[in-house]
């Protein structure tokens, strides 16, 4: 399986650069979502602007292991650069109900940096309580 990933300070994006999602790959993508959770990334953006195709949608609940990881550590997993074929398979399997879909990598970074600032603000409110 063909990937890239980038980490920054609060998350981490990994794209997928396969041209399908299959049941050959998703098993080496929840290993790497495991693995980056377990360095300590709760934040995690998966990019498949590169995938255009899935044989399955069960091939799809891959994604909902990085979903329960980022929420179980307090983060957010979110998915972007979705095709319009993996959108109406994510829609058909009610996948797409669980999972953030933004539709560009700036989106989820902005996500994300509004979640820690909220999550900072919080925090600083529970101090003074």
């Amino acid at each position: 399986m063909k990937f890239s990933v980038d980490k920054h300070e609060k998350y981490v994006v990994l794209r997928l650069d396969e041209p399908r999602l299959t049941a050959d790959n998703t098993p080496r993508l929840k290993s790497e979502f495991i693995l980056l959770n377990a360095e300590g990334y709760c934040n995690i953006v998966l990019d498949l602007s590169v995938v255009s195709a899935c044989d399955d949608s069960q091939d799809l609940s891959c994604l909902l292991v990085g979903d329960r990881l980022c929420k179980k550590a307090k983060g957010l997993f979110i998915v972007t650069g979705i095709t319009k074929c993996i959108s109406q398979l994510l829609e058909m399997s009610s996948i797409d109900q669980s999972l953030n879909i933004v539709s560009q990598l700036e989106e989820a970074e902005d996500l994300i940096f509004m979640e820690e600032i909220e999550k900072e603000l919080l925090g600083s409110f529970d101090q003074k309580n």
